[in-house]
């Protein structure tokens, strides 16, 4: 296959890349997988994995149970299906559960049994990440302190140490019994399990934590490791999985972006970042050559963290945008990913223990001090439960892979070289179908121009596509997966430029949802299809290809009609408002623009002030007010106002001591003892407004350095300033809020102080800031819709 680029720029030099035809797949050499006749059966193969011999391309998302309330977890689980996630990962946090020596706990927010049986009702399969070091952004690594302090060769296989371990491992087991998918328990959801994490230099260690889950009886059908830093595994015994972030909070505070981002804005074949973790290693990761960074591994490309977003240090501050999480994942997929794998899907919140607190810091050894309590990582569901944009972002990918993966999988991905100035794209592509990637996206630091004049042409083992026929301008930002000859429906083959987001088979028909991109208008080549079988098109054949064009502008009522068969193609926009699941017993394609999830009532909505009708397909019990296309309109109600919170006079702006950590030098957060110092700041909360709402929300609008939320004298949350609001659900603390007030206590900003804050947020005053711009406590309610 020949894969040329041509542009304003590229015109007299054509790339190209010749590949033969992929070999089949073979079982990859790793001792993975589950035996055969095994219903379910999991399979590793050289490229992908398959399921029940089907390829599948897993999604999956970090939501860590132990760093959230149990309360919450079948509701956070669902919206974790309804944006597309097949498996939950999580990380079991030895300090949690073990803080004191000789008394494991697992109750209550510990206890993962009850966890991993929820995911299970909602539809999720588990991976357990079970260390027995996480990192996290844990202290001591997730390990306990008194197991810090102990004099063994920790990571390792000193048996002073394995004493500890295998009876760490042998509890989880105990909890785990019965709910690992194998031969006798096939519907089981565990499929999984992580040993250790970022541990470059112990294979030895990583085989014989294996060895002891399989004796204490965790016989998972999948064994997977970090492989990212150059990390040197046990020959079969894991899957390496990987890892890119579009930013790094482990950076010095004067780097406006780091040097490792571009990599993960950009097709290539190297699975390995060798920069993650590299602040907490004592020499930096050498490599010598591409195959060590992954290339042409005969296993899939699997990654466990693509960077649903990014927390903060005190030193350093992301501000990761919605639209880099969507680039990077849509990248990854273009550069080969067969398992995409979130850190964080969902935030959560540090625990504060017994005796400690469980967060990294300066005063625990670490580089980086972080937040008592904010791990929020503006993930794709915050903290609290919100849906964040790239929520929506990533549930368009999601679908696609739902839908379309099986003939994704399989592929390789071939990447032109990407020249100075052209097109990001790649393909994956098996000598006569596939998908063309393009990428025209990263972070706004670094924001890439739009291109003109550029088309795409891919030559395949007996046919060449020309994509679009005429070159084009790519604006900046877009991101584009664009099917190849791929059969849909009555179409035996279908070429476009718009992207592929589901399908579903409604009423005698299929019905196949595109997504446009904003600036290339949708063309559609049809092989096999007589003219007179299109409708809603404008056609102009060319051999035997029909070139269409919409007769409207995308939006639910954009449908072209080929046979049995309807394309509706959406705005990019819409495509983010689609959401696919069970209601009523019947499968459903939805378009809401809001916050929802599937549950056992249907489809339980957020009412919301931007939309006041879902569109369903097919038509729900509801009485319908109208019709979009194939869609059918429903009204929903009106979502309840958000109340204003009053603020007071504003605080006096006081900045934090000025300390830093000795070894690294980097800034250090105020401490207990310097807030303690701080006049608190008191916010009027009604208590009426809890009334027959299921979350109160709070969020401030705020500028300074590190703002506290108090509730009487405990702490209930904290943020250090990056450009985004503190938010936090006030109804599990309305008893105590009654009784106590809530207070929040705030440093200023101290200009020229040694701390990264994004330039699109940071101030040009040289003097102390701190304003508390205003409050809102949003009610939270919701609606079923069936």
């Amino acid at each position: 296959m020949t894969i040329a680029a041509r542009g304003d720029e590229q015109a007299a030099v054509r790339e190209a890349v010749r590949v033969p035809r992929p070999a089949p797949l073979a079982p990859a050499p790793l001792d993975l997988g589950d035996a055969p006749g095994t219903p379910g059966r999991l399979e590793v193969s050289t490229r992908c994995l398959l399921r029940d011999g089907t390829p599948w391309i897993p999604v999956m998302g970090e939501y860590h149970f132990s760093r959230d309330l149990p309360e919450r977890w079948e509701r956070e689980l669902r919206k974790m299906r309804a944006g597309g996630v097949d498996v939950v990962a999580t990380y079991l946090i030895w300090i949690l559960h073990e803080e004191i020596e000789g008394d494991l706990r697992w109750d209550a927010a510990l206890d993962v049994r009850r966890f991993v049986e929820i995911a299970h009702r909602v539809g999720l399969k588990v991976i357990l990440r079970i260390g027995p070091w996480v990192h996290g952004e844990t202290r001591n690594g997730g390990y306990p302190d008194w197991l810090q302090d102990l004099p063994v060769a920790h990571r390792t296989d000193d048996p002073a140490y394995l004493e500890h371990v295998r009876r760490w491992i042998d509890a989880i087991a105990e909890q785990t019994q019965g709910l690992f998918h194998g031969p006798e328990r096939p519907d089981a959801p565990v499929i999984g399990v992580q040993v250790e994490n970022e541990l470059y230099d112990q294979p030895g260690h990583l085989a014989t934590l294996r060895r002891l889950c399989e004796d204490a009886g965790m016989r998972a059908s999948l064994w997977t490791a970090t492989g990212w830093g150059g990390a040197q595994l046990p020959a079969r015994a894991v899957l390496p999985v990987y890892a890119g972030y579009s930013d790094g909070f482990w950076e010095e505070y004067d780097v406006e972006w780091p040097a490792f981002g571009a990599m993960h804005f950009t097709f290539n074949e190297h699975r390995d970042d060798l920069t993650v973790g590299a602040d907490l290693r004592a020499e930096a990761a050498v490599v010598e050559d591409d195959a060590a960074l992954g290339a042409g591994d005969p296993w899939p490309y699997a990654t466990c963290e693509l960077g649903g977003g990014m927390t903060v240090a005190y030193h350093r501050r992301p501000h990761v945008d919605p639209e880099d999480v969507a680039a990077l994942a849509l990248t990854k997929l273009g550069s080969g990913s067969s398992w995409q794998g979130y850190y964080l899907y969902h935030g959560g919140t540090h625990v504060i223990g017994e005796r400690s607190t469980t967060q990294e810091s300066h005063a625990t050894g670490y580089p980086n001090d972080v937040p008592v309590l904010d791990y929020d990582f503006f993930a794709p569901l915050g903290a609290q439960g919100q849906q964040r944009p790239h929520f929506h972002q990533l549930r368009r990918q999601h679908l696609f892979l739902r839908s379309f993966g099986a003939s994704l999988a399989p592929l390789p991905a071939v990447v032109p070289e990407q020249r100075p100035g052209g097109p990001r794209w790649s393909v994956r592509h098996d000598g006569e179908r596939g998908y063309l990637f393009l990428n025209n996206h990263q972070p706004a630091v670094e924001a890439l121009p739009s291109l003109v004049d550029v088309g795409f042409t891919v030559e395949g083992s007996d046919r060449t596509v020309t994509v679009p026929v005429a070159p084009i301008r790519i604006p900046a930002d877009a991101t584009a997966i664009w099917p190849l000859r791929q059969p849909c429906g009555a179409i035996p083959a279908l070429t476009a430029t718009a992207q592929l987001v589901t399908r579903i088979e409604v009423g005698g028909r299929t019905v196949v949802v595109l997504a446009a991109a904003d600036g290339i208008d949708v063309e559609l080549q049809l092989e096999g299809v007589l003219e007179s079988d299109v409708a809603g098109a404008s056609v102009e054949r060319r051999g035997d290809l029909l070139l269409v064009r919409p007769d409207r502008e995308p939006g639910p009522d954009c449908v072209v009609s080929v046979g049995d068969t309807d394309l509706v193609v959406l705005t990019g926009a819409q495509a983010d408002t689609v959401w696919r699941g069970d209601i009523g017993g019947r499968d459903t394609v939805v378009l809401w623009d809001g916050e929802a999830w599937f549950d056992d009532d249907g489809f339980r909505i957020v009412p919301n002030h931007r939309s006041d009708v879902v569109l369903a397909l097919p038509a729900l019990a509801a009485p319908p007010v109208g019709a979009d296309g194939p869609f059918v309109r429903h009204a929903v109600p009106a979502a309840p106002a958000a109340h204003v919170v009053p603020l007071p006079e504003q605080p006096d702006p006081t900045m934090a001591p000025v300390r830093a950590d000795a070894a690294t030098s980097r800034r250090s957060a105020p401490t207990d003892d310097d807030f303690a110092g701080l006049a608190p700041v008191s916010i009027a909360i009604d208590d009426s407004w809890f009334d027959g709402v299921e979350q109160l929300i709070l969020s401030v609008d705020w500028f300074g350095d590190v703002a506290r939320l108090y509730v009487g004298e405990t702490l209930v949350a904290d943020q250090f300033f990056s450009g985004r609001r503190l938010e936090l659900d006030l109804m599990p603390h309305r008893a105590a809020i009654r009784a106590h007030g809530l207070r929040v206590k705030a440093f200023a900003w101290r200009p020229g102080y040694g701390i990264h804050l994004d330039r699109r947020v940071r101030t040009a005053l040289w003097r102390p800031v701190l304003e508390l711009r205003s409050a809102e406590a949003r009610p939270v309610v919701t609606v079923a819709v069936s």
